[in-house]
C-alpha cells in the first residue's frame, strides 16, 4: 500500500539547501584549499611569536616606558629577529652542506682508499660473504642510479623551476601575512569580543573566550620550550663538533653549522633529533669516518640525558599528551602537509585535547 506525501514549496527548498549549502562549502574548501592553509599557518606562526613580542615589550616597557605605544614595535622587532635567526641558519648551513659534498667527492679516492683500502679490500670483503668481483657490482649500480636520476632530472626540470617559484610566493604570503596578523590580530580579536559581549547569551562568549585563550597558549606555550630545547641541543652538538674537530685536526669551523642542523630538526617533534643527528653523522662522514663515529656515539649518550631530564624539566607537562597521542598526530600531520604538518601536528592536538576538556561547558551552555 502507497501513500501519498505532500509537501509545499517552501519545505522543499528548506530540505534540500542544506545538503547544498554543505556541498557548497565543500567545494569552496576543496578550491581554496591552499590559501586556507596559508592563512592557517600564519595564524600559528602569529601565535607562535606571542612569547617573543611579549618579551621584547617587557624589554621596551623598562627601557622607555609606555607599555601602549611599544606594542607594535614589539611585534615588527619579534618578527624580525626570528626571519633574520632562520635566514641566517639557513645561509650559513646551506653552503657547508654544498661543501663538504663537494670536497668528499674530491676527496672520494684519497679517503676510500684510506679508510676502506681501496677497491682491492671491497673484492676481499666480497669473497668473504660470497659475493665475486663486488667492485664491478658497485660499479654498476652506481651508473644505473645516476643514469636514472639524470632522466628524472631532466624530465622534471621545467616543472621543477615553476614549483620552486609557486614555493617561494607562498614562502612570501605566509611571512607577510603573519607579520599582519602579528599586528593587526591583538586589535581584531579584542573588536570582536567586544561586539560580542552586548548580546544576551554572555556566558557563551565567555567560554568560547576561555576556550580560544587556552588554545592560543597551548600554541605558544609548546613552541616557545620546544625552541629552548632546541638551541640547547644544537649547543650540544655543536660543543660535541668542536671538541672532536680539536682531536682530530678536523676545520673547527664546522662546529656552528652542524649544530644549527641538529637545532633546526629538533623543532619535528620525536623524530626530528634523530634525523638531525643522523645528517651531522653523515656530513662529518664525507670528512672523516672516525669523527662521524665518535660524534654519533657521543650524541646518543647525549640524546638520552637530554630526552629524560633536561626536556621534561623545560617543557614539563604543556599539552598533557600521552605518546601515543603525540605519534597518531604527528603521522596524520606528516600526510596531510609534509614536514611542516610534523611540526604543528602537536600543537593542534593540544587544541583538540582543550576542545574535549571543555566539552562539559560547551554542553551546558547548549542545553
Amino acid at each position: 500500500m502507497s501513500k501519498k506525501i505532500e509537501t509545499d514549496w517552501r519545505t522543499f527548498i528548506k530540505f534540500w539547501s542544506v545538503p547544498l549549502i554543505i556541498a557548497g562549502v565543500l567545494f569552496f574548501a576543496y578550491k581554496a584549499l591552499t590559501g586556507l592553509i596559508i592563512v592557517g599557518i600564519s595564524i600559528f606562526l602569529a601565535l607562535a611569536l606571542k612569547p617573543l613580542v611579549r618579551k621584547v615589550n617587557n624589554f621596551f616597557i623598562k627601557c622607555f616606558g609606555a607599555e601602549k605605544k611599544h606594542q607594535t614595535l614589539s611585534a615588527v622587532m619579534a618578527y624580525l629577529i626570528v626571519v633574520i635567526v632562520i635566514g641566517g641558519i639557513i645561509a650559513i648551513i646551506g653552503p657547508v652542506v654544498v661543501n663538504e659534498t663537494a670536497k668528499f667527492i674530491q676527496n672520494f679516492s684519497e679517503t676510500f682508499e684510506k679508510n676502506f683500502g681501496g677497491w682491492d679490500g671491497v673484492n676481499g670483503f666480497g669473497k668473504t660473504i660470497g659475493i665475486d668481483d663486488l667492485h664491478a657490482k658497485i660499479s654498476s649500480a652506481i651508473t644505473n642510479v645516476s643514469s636514472g636520476l639524470l632522466g628524472f632530472l631532466s624530465n622534471n626540470l621545467i616543472s621543477g623551476v615553476s614549483g620552486v617559484a609557486n614555493v617561494v610566493m607562498q614562502v612570501v604570503l605566509v611571512l607577510v601575512l603573519t607579520l599582519l596578523f602579528l599586528l593587526e590580530g591583538p586589535g581584531m580579536l579584542k573588536a570582536f569580543w567586544k561586539s560580542l559581549d552586548s548580546t544576551e547569551d554572555r556566558k557563551s562568549v565567555k567560554v568560547a573566550q576561555r576556550i580560544t585563550s587556552r588554545m592560543a597558549n597551548v600554541v605558544s606555550t609548546y613552541v616557545s620550550r620546544q625552541t629552548i630545547v632546541a638551541i640547547i641541543d644544537g649547543c650540544a652538538s655543536m660543543t660535541i663538533v668542536f671538541i672532536i674537530s680539536l682531536i682530530l685536526g678536523l676545520s673547527p669551523s664546522l662546529a656552528i653549522p652542524m649544530g644549527m642542523i641538529t637545532m633546526l630538526f629538533y623543532l619535528i617533534p620525536m623524530f626530528g633529533q634523530f634525523i638531525g643527528g643522523t645528517l651531522v653523522t653523515l656530513l662529518l662522514l664525507f670528512s672523516n669516518p672516525i669523527a662521524a663515529l665518535v660524534f654519533a656515539i657521543v650524541y646518543i649518550i647525549y640524546a638520552q640525558i637530554e630526552n629524560n631530564l633536561i626536556a621534561p624539566k623545560i617543557q614539563g607537562d604543556a599539552l598533557n599528551l600521552n605518546a601515543v597521542i603525540i605519534l597518531s598526530a604527528i603521522v596524520i600531520g606528516m600526510y596531510t602537509l609534509g614536514l611542516l604538518g610534523a611540526i604543528i601536528a602537536v600543537p593542534i592536538a593540544g587544541c583538540i585535547r582543550v576542545l574535549v576538556e571543555e566539552y562539559t561547558n560547551i554542553k551546558a551552555i547548549r542545553e
